[in-house]
């Protein structure tokens, strides 16, 4: 099994605490956003590697070394400012954190996420042309894989569509941010990737690939796992992870977010989180089903 941590909620800028202490006790309980009264229960055991998904990886950093799993990390840096991008550190010492976090784990487990992109009057093309090429530049020698993806028609996105202001992405849109990325990547000893993208830019020498390949969860685990089933009607064919996280949980609070789409929710959330809870969010309720999970 591969723990997926997290793409619900951003567990390691702001719960990083609470999964040390589950990594401690041996397991976690995770409850199902579907059903909730039914809870999953994983033994650390059972996981063969770890990935974590954060914008911020600093509060983790420390206790890595006494993580013993594979593990993978992606890490989302993008060039908004706190109009959309609320809560998220300052994007230097995210850079900073990238470097030292390539240095603990190695260059090849370590991911960078420029997205989503989206067109604005404030965030133009020439805007993402420069802040590519800065991040490029700043992190050369540190990360050789980044993942870009575009903007999607979330229901956050909608609801904050006059924030966003975007406008549709044009075929000389992709065809500049195609090019030119791919120029500056390569000129950074890095390539640039796309993953489920209907515009994979592939005809500018992206490639075109999974947030989690096959042969990349093989390499970390010696072993074979099915494609995400959670993923079954979309072209992902990333491999099978189970996510720990909850919904409506994140803090950055930011305006493209998928996994965010109420500001209450997101309030009683976080103020109802415990880290020393088996949970996330809450604590396990009398009535609440608990069923052990291997795989």
């Amino acid at each position: 099994m591969i723990l997926n941590i997290s793409g619900r909620t951003d567990i390691i800028a702001f719960y990083s605490k609470w999964f040390i202490n589950r990594y401690e006790a041996g397991y976690v309980d995770v409850r199902n956003p579907f059903n909730p009264k039914l809870i999953s229960r994983i033994n650390f055991k059972d996981v063969d590697a770890l990935m974590f998904c954060t914008k911020n990886p600093l509060p983790i950093l420390d206790y890595l070394p006494n993580i013993h799993k594979p593990l993978i990390f992606h890490v989302t840096l993008t060039p908004y400012k706190n109009d959309i991008e609320p809560y998220v550190p300052n994007k230097k010492d995210i850079i900073n954190a990238l470097k030292k976090l390539s240095s603990l784990i190695g260059i090849d487990n370590l991911y960078l996420r420029y997205d989503p992109i989206f067109i604005s009057p404030k965030y133009n093309l020439n805007y993402h042309l420069k802040a590519f090429n800065k991040m490029c530049s700043l992190l050369k020698g540190y990360v050789n894989k980044i993942i870009i993806s575009f903007l999607d028609d979330y229901k956050n996105v909608r609801e904050n569509i006059n924030i966003l202001n975007y406008r549709p992405l044009t075929n000389e849109d992709y065809k500049i941010i195609g090019s030119n990325f791919s120029r500056i990547a390569k000129e950074n000893n890095m390539t640039v990737q796309t993953c489920c993208e209907e515009h994979n830019l592939s005809e500018y020498g992206f490639i075109v690939g999974d947030c989690l390949s096959h042969e990349q969860a093989y390499i970390l685990t010696g072993k074979k796992y099915p494609n995400w089933k959670a993923r079954k009607n979309s072209n992902c064919n990333c491999v099978q992870m189970v996510d720990i996280g909850y919904y409506n949980s994140c803090p950055h609070l930011c305006k493209y977010c998928y996994a965010n789409y109420n500001a209450t929710n997101i309030k009683n959330n976080y103020h109802n989180h415990n880290p020393s809870s088996s949970l996330l969010i809450g604590d396990i309720k009398p009535d609440d089903i608990i069923k052990p999970r291997t795989k």
